[in-house]
């Protein structure tokens, strides 16, 4: 369960001392999703840049240039790969037809077997979310076609995202969260994993009180966004993970906790959870009541939701009606 993160200024408007907080503080309110590792990626006369680290995001300064006119972001929580290598963190570096920078918030599981099937070579990077950049590499081009066809040869969940050196930002959305907004007047998109980082983040630098439209981005869309804020969209068939992991469950520990029956991302969420003191069990009884694993993400990040909606899963709320009513209203569902 990583973050993704970051934002693309076509406007022009906006000082880049506020476009730097603005990168702090994408980076610091992410920490709630992985404090494995944390990196980001700009282009400094175009070329692709990437700093990153195996730190927490707020034990590191990340400086852009001050020409800088989009930043894409990640902090990790590692599932494959030693995150004190620091190049099996993200954002990986990747070559097809430009070059380019790319990041993935999930779990890929037939990375393996895509080796094997593509004959890509046997990578140095230990992460699974490496042979996505393999494909786009060998398919030679990076674009909406190069992307459709690496999203649907990829088992597992994610998000994508990719900056190449004309300043493209892209978005390949599988089943994993994303939230993508736009700020008008100032020409400005923003994105982060989760509304709750987005808003972490946005109140730390003011931006809060502006005017943004929220763009609404599909599970099998992809988006680009070009240095001057044309936006385009295409779809690609988005396999269903959970069958798929019902048939290879080879990454988590089934003898302590009965979670075959959940999906990978909801597997990530129970596992991850003990992070903020959460038993997996209250979260595997959410699960089963009908929350979303996006939406106990979000209840994870304020504990006095969380047992509030583990009482209404547990009948112990006098009025669960009223209950849920608030609790869309807190969390802007």
């Amino acid at each position: 369960m990583c973050a993704l993160f970051g934002w693309l200024d076509c406007g022009k408007v906006l000082p880049i001392r506020l476009l730097k907080k603005l990168t702090q503080a994408l980076a610091n309110a992410a920490e709630e999703r992985g404090t494995d590792a944390s990196g980001i990626s700009y282009i400094k006369e175009n070329h692709v840049t990437i700093y990153k680290r195996p730190k927490p995001a707020h034990k590191i300064k990340f400086r852009i240039p001050h020409d800088t006119g989009a930043v894409m972001g990640h902090t990790r929580y590692a599932t494959q790969g030693d995150a004190e290598i620091n190049s099996n963190n993200h954002p990986f570096y990747g070559h097809a037809d430009v070059d380019f920078a790319f990041a993935h918030n999930g779990v890929i599981h037939n990375y393996q077997s895509l080796h094997t099937s593509e004959q890509l070579p046997e990578p140095k990077i230990e992460t699974d979310s490496y042979v996505a950049v393999q494909l786009l590499e060998k398919s030679g081009k990076l674009n909406m076609d190069s992307l459709k066809s690496m999203a649907e040869k990829i088992r597992g969940s994610f998000v994508f995202t990719a900056l190449d050196q004309n300043q493209t930002l892209y978005f390949v959305k599988g089943s994993n969260p994303l939230c993508l907004i736009y700020f008008e007047q100032f020409g400005l998109y923003v994105y982060a994993s989760t509304e709750s980082i987005m808003k972490t983040a946005l109140k730390r630098v003011g931006l809060h009180k502006e005017t943004s439209i929220k763009i609404k981005v599909a599970g099998g869309e992809i988006i680009s966004i070009d240095r001057n804020g044309v936006l385009n969209r295409d779809r690609f068939n988005l396999y269903d993970d959970f069958f798929y992991f019902q048939k290879s469950n080879t990454y988590y520990d089934y003898e302590k906790y009965d979670i075959t029956a959940y999906t990978e991302y909801e597997q990530l969420v129970i596992n991850y959870c003990s992070h903020f003191g959460i038993d997996k069990s209250d979260v595997m009884i959410l699960l089963d009541y009908g929350y979303t694993a996006n939406e106990i993400e979000e209840f994870l990040t304020d504990t006095d939701l969380f047992y509030e909606a583990l009482k209404i899963a547990l009948g112990e709320d006098d009025d669960p009606d009223q209950m849920g009513f608030d609790l869309c209203d807190i969390c802007g569902w």
